[in-house]
C-alpha cells in the first residue's frame, strides 16, 4: 500500500515544518510526499532547506507556477504514484497512526472512491476546539447540506481521483467538495471510517477563517445545487434545505451532541503534533 500526500505550500512558512513531519512520521505504509511551492516569499524556502537536511531523499518539491490551490494539486497529483492521494495544507497536520488506520480501511474497501475519516479543529497555536465528525456523503445530501466531510482527513482512490478528471481549476473554495460530489456521481462508493486522522487548524488567513471568497463560495454552493436538483435554487428550496438540516441533527445526533458536549465541557488541551519542532522555531 502507498499512500501519495501533497502539501500546498505557498507562503505557509510558519506552519510547514509541522504539517510535514506529521506526515513524514507516518508508519505502516509506504509514503511519497510532495510539496507543491509556486514561489513563496516567507520564510518557507528556509523550512524547506532544514527539512531537507534533516529527511533527505524523502520528499519532493515542485517548484513551478501554478493557477491557485486545485491547479498545484493537480500537478502534485500528476506526478504522484501511490495507489490512495490525499492533500495537506501546510497549516494543517496528521494525527499519529492516521495512515495505518486509514490503509486499513483502504484494504477493506479497495474500490472506493475515498475514505472519509474525522479529527479535531484546533485555533492557531493547535489548542483543541472542538471535534470534527464527518457524515455520510452523497451529491444530494451534500446539495441540501447534510453531508461534512473533513478534507484534512478524506483519502481518494488514485484510480477513481483520474477517471473523474482531478480537481476542478475554476473552483477556488471547495474543489474538495466537488470533487467527493463527482466521484459520487460517478457511482464511486464514499466509505466513512469511524477513526480521527487530523488536525484543521483555524489559523486568521486561511480561507475558511478569512471568508475572504465567501461571495464566490455561495455560487459555487448555488451551482452544485443547479447541477444536481436540475433548477436554481429558489427560496422554498432554501428553506426545505434548512429543515433537512434540523432533521439530520435528531436523525443522526451524534455530530450535535459532541458539538454540544465540546461546547459545555470544553478540553483544555494543546497538540503537539500543531506545535513547530525544535529544527523550526528559530526560522
Amino acid at each position: 500500500m502507498k499512500i501519495s500526500v501533497v502539501t500546498n505550500a505557498f507562503n505557509q512558512g510558519e506552519y510547514l515544518a509541522a504539517a510535514a513531519e506529521s506526515i513524514l512520521s507516518q508508519t505502516g505504509v509506504e509514503v511519497e510526499y510532495l510539496i507543491v511551492n509556486p514561489g513563496s516569499t516567507d520564510t518557507t524556502d528556509l523550512v524547506l532547506e532544514q527539512l531537507a537536511k534533516i529527511h533527505s531523499g524523502r520528499f519532493t518539491v515542485l517548484s513551478e507556477q501554478d493557477d491557485g490551490p486545485a491547479d498545484g494539486l493537480n500537478k502534485g497529483f500528476a506526478k504522484a504514484s501511490g495507489d490512495w492521494l490525499i492533500y495537506l495544507n501546510a497549516d494543517d497536520v496528521f494525527l499519529p497512526d492516521a495512515f495505518a488506520q486509514a490503509a486499513f480501511e483502504m484494504e477493506k474497501y479497495p474500490d472506493a472512491g475515498a475514505i472519509i475519516g474525522n479529527g479535531y479543529i484546533t485555533d492557531a497555536s493547535g489548542n483543541f476546539i472542538r471535534r470534527a465528525i464527518s457524515t455520510q456523503f452523497s451529491a444530494r445530501k451534500f446539495v441540501m447540506g447534510t453531508a461534512f466531510a473533513l478534507q484534512q482527513s478524506t483519502f481518494y482512490n488514485a484510480a477513481a481521483f483520474r477517471a473523474v478528471g482531478g480537481f476542478n481549476l475554476a473552483n477556488s473554495t471547495s474543489w474538495d467538495a466537488e470533487l467527493l460530489v463527482d466521484l459520487d456521481r460517478a457511482g464511486y462508493p464514499l466509505i466513512n471510517a469511524a477513526g480521527f486522522w487530523s488536525i484543521f487548524r483555524m489559523q486568521p488567513n486561511s480561507i475558511t477563517v478569512s471568508q475572504r471568497f465567501a461571495d464566490e463560495s455561495l455560487r459555487t454552493h448555488d451551482r452544485y445545487f443547479r447541477e444536481q436538483i436540475g433548477h436554481k435554487i429558489t427560496p422554498r428550496d432554501r428553506h426545505l434545505r434548512k429543515l433537512r438540516q434540523v432533521a439530520q441533527r435528531f436523525i443522526h445526533p451524534y455530530m450535535t451532541i459532541a458539538r454540544i458536549s465540546d461546547q459545555l465541557m470544553p478540553r483544555k488541551h494543546q497538540f503537539r503534533e500543531a506545535l513547530p519542532p525544535d529544527w523550526a522555531e528559530d526560522l
